[in-house]
This record gives structure tokens, sequence and C-alpha cells, in this order.
């Protein structure tokens, strides 16, 4: 909801940002007293899927989530004149949203977000997306390909959940496969 110079060129990358706070806390030993929200253009699943092998705890999805809602980024966000009635507080602009249509498109728009990433999950081998390491994604730069774990400097085990937490998902998600969830 920024203006587009904002969104595009103001701070670092994502991928940039959170790998170097991330390795600043590991490097001391206390990433895993810290809980890492990724969030910048995360709401495609192999996007997704990096910001948690890079150590995300859990992800923020907004541009995407707004789209599914109908949102025609017409960058008027910041101004409270959104044309479709989405990033506004003006009666008369609000009146073309319809709550039960979008909050379905909405849901199936998460839905189908937790489903991609639960394939790509299961693809590398592993039950939950928090479980996948950074070592099982190439990072292509060019003709040069290297693991993304050398490409962002990462020991190895950075960036999964402690060994306790891995066994605790792995229960629940076995649980769940059980109960056809």
């Amino acid at each position: 909801a920024a203006p587009l110079v904002f969104s595009d060129h103001v701070a670092l990358p994502f991928k940039l940002g959170i790998s170097a706070v991330y390795r600043a806390f590991a490097e001391r030993g206390v990433h895993e007293n810290v809980v890492f929200i990724g969030s910048g253009r995360l709401g495609f699943p192999e996007q997704s899927a990096l910001a948690l092998a890079l150590g995300c705890d859990m992800i923020n999805v907004a541009r995407e989530a707004m789209l599914s809602i109908g949102c025609i980024q017409a960058q008027e966000c910041h101004t409270g004149n959104c044309p479709t009635g989405i990033a506004t507080q003006k009666k008369w602009l609000v009146r073309g949203l319809d709550p039960t249509l979008k909050s379905a498109r909405l849901a199936n728009y998460l839905m189908t977000l937790r489903k991609d990433l639960l394939s790509l999950a299961n693809a590398c081998g592993e039950v939950h997306p928090s479980l996948v390491p950074l070592d099982r994604f190439a990072i292509v730069d060019g003709f040069s390909v290297k693991s993304a774990r050398e490409t962002f400097g990462y020991e190895a085990g950075w960036g999964l959940p402690t060994p306790s937490e891995r066994e605790a998902i792995a229960g629940i998600m076995k649980r769940e496969a059980a109960r056809g969830v």
C-alpha cells in the first residue's frame, strides 16, 4: 500500500535483508530466541518456501491477497481513493465491495497457497514447508548454479526449526494425514 517507488526501491530486497539479519542472530547463537516474520512479495509458493528455509517462522502475504479480492493496483492505496473500494474508508467507494464474494476468493487463494507449499515440501521429501533445508534450493546466476545455503552464507542447519520443533511438526503433520486433513 505504499507508493511504487517505496515498494520497489526502499530497503533491501527480502532475500538479502532476511539472510543478513538471520545470519547475524545465528552467529551469536540467539536466532532461536527470536520469531522471524517474512514479508515482501512472498505470496507465491516458491518465494514462501525459500523464506521459510531462510529462517522465517511465518510469512505475511499482502499484495497477492489484495489481488485475490480484486485489487487492480491503481496505486491509490495511500490516498484513500481506491477505485475498487478495498483500501478506502469512503462509503461511496466501499459500496462495490461484496464481502461474501471477496472472503471466498481470499480463502481460495490462501488454501491454494497452503496446498502448493505442502506440495513443494513433499516434492523435497519433507512433510512440512518449514522442514525443507536451504540446501534443497539452487540459485541460478547467469550460467552458474550454487546452493542457496552457499549463496546466503548459512551454516548447515540454519533456517530450520530446532530438532524438538521438527519432531513436533512432523508429529502434527502425521496426525493430520491420518485424519485426512
